[in-house]
C-alpha cells in the first residue's frame, strides 16, 4: 500500500510518508518531515522538515507546521491554525533546536486557533479562534482569548441531592448536618463520624484566578475530603475509565476522593475557599503527575 499525492502537491526527497496517506494540491512537504500512515493533508499546507506527525491525523487547509512540533495519533487540526515556533521573533536568530509544542493523542484543534509553544494533552478539545499561551490538561475543553478551561470531554455533572440528613451517597458524596437559627449557620464535622479516615493534615486553597487549574494529579495511598467553605469550585473525579464533575458551591456537601482518582479542581470563584481535609501527611513520592503515567498506573493503558 502506498501513499496518494496530488498532481500540484510537492514532496521533497527525504520527507517519510506512510501508507494509505493522502497529501492534496499546493501542499508542501519538506525533506526529512516524517508523516504517519492514513493521513490526510490538505490543500494548501505546509511541514518543515523537523516535524513528525502520526497515524490517522488530520491536518485541513491553510495549516503550517513548523520545525519544533510533534503530533501523536489521531489528531484533527482544522483549516488555518496557526503554530508558532520562535521565542524571539524578528530577532534573526536561528537556535538549534525551535520551541516545542507536543499535541498528545487525540486532541482536536479548532479553525483558526492559534498555539504559542505548548503541550496539548490527550483528548483535548481547543475552540475554533483560541489563543493558547499555556499547556492544556488531557481531556479539558479550552475556548477564548487568552485560552481558559472552560469544561472537560466525556465527563458527566453529578447533580446534588436534596438536603435532609447527613449520609453518605455513592461513597464519594457526603451531606453534613448543619445548625441553622437567628445568630447564623453551625457546621460541625466530627472526624470520627463523618470523615472516612484519620485526618493527619488539613489545607486551605484560595485566592486561585479565574481560569486557573488546580490538582491535576492522583495519590497511590493518601485519601482526600472536600469542602468548599466559601464560594464555588467545579471537582473532576477521573477513575480512568468514567470521568464525573461535581460542583462544590455549599459547605453542606462534602467530597470523598478515594486514592487512584485523578482529581482535577476549577472554575473557582472569587470568593472560593477550599478545604481539604488529607489522611497522610505530604509525600511527594505519592503523588502521580502525569495523565499517562495514571492511565498505566491504572492498567488502562
Amino acid at each position: 500500500m502506498e501513499f496518494f499525492k496530488h498532481d500540484k502537491a510537492l514532496i521533497d526527497d527525504g520527507a517519510i510518508i506512510g501508507d494509505g496517506t493522502r497529501v492534496w494540491a499546493f501542499a508542501h512537504i519538506l525533506s526529512g518531515a516524517k508523516i504517519g500512515e492514513n493521513c490526510n493533508i490538505c490543500d494548501h499546507t505546509f511541514i518543515e522538515g523537523k516535524v513528525v506527525v502520526g497515524n490517522n491525523v488530520t491536518v485541513k487547509c491553510g495549516v503550517y507546521i513548523w520545525d519544533g512540533v510533534t503530533i501523536a495519533d489521531n489528531v484533527f487540526i482544522g483549516a488555518n491554525v496557526t503554530f508558532t515556533n520562535d521565542k524571539y521573533p524578528r530577532s534573526k536568530k536561528y537556535p538549534e533546536e525551535y520551541a516545542k509544542t507536543v499535541i498528545e493523542k487525540g486532541a482536536s484543534i479548532g479553525a483558526g486557533a492559534t498555539l504559542l509553544p505548548v503541550r496539548v494533552g490527550e483528548n483535548a478539545m481547543i475552540g475554533t479562534g483560541s489563543v493558547v499561551t499555556k499547556d492544556v490538561p488531557a481531556n479539558a475543553i479550552v475556548m477564548g482569548c487568552p485560552a481558559k478551561v472552560t469544561g472537560y470531554v466525556d465527563t458527566e455533572k453529578v447533580a446534588m441531592p436534596i438536603l435532609n440528613e447527613a449520609k453518605m451517597i455513592d461513597d464519594t458524596l457526603y451531606i453534613q448536618k448543619t445548625f441553622n437559627d437567628l445568630r447564623g449557620n453551625l457546621l460541625p464535622i466530627e472526624f470520627a463520624k463523618e470523615v472516612p479516615f484519620e485526618v493527619k493534615r488539613v489545607f486551605f486553597v484560595y485566592g486561585v484566578e479565574s481560569g486557573n487549574i488546580r490538582g491535576e494529579h492522583a495519590h497511590k495511598v493518601c485519601h482526600q475530603f472536600l469542602i468548599a467553605v466559601s464560594g464555588s469550585v467545579s471537582v473532576i473525579c477521573d477513575d480512568g475509565v468514567k470521568r464525573e464533575e461535581y460542583l462544590l458551591n455549599d459547605p453542606k456537601f462534602g467530597l470523598y476522593i478515594k486514592p487512584g482518582i485523578w482529581g482535577v479542581q476549577y472554575k473557582y470563584s472569587k470568593d472560593a475557599v477550599l478545604c481539604v481535609f488529607a489522611s497522610h501527611e505530604y509525600d511527594g513520592n505519592d503523588y502521580i503527575r502525569n495523565y499517562q503515567d495514571f492511565l498505566r498506573y491504572k492498567n488502562v493503558i
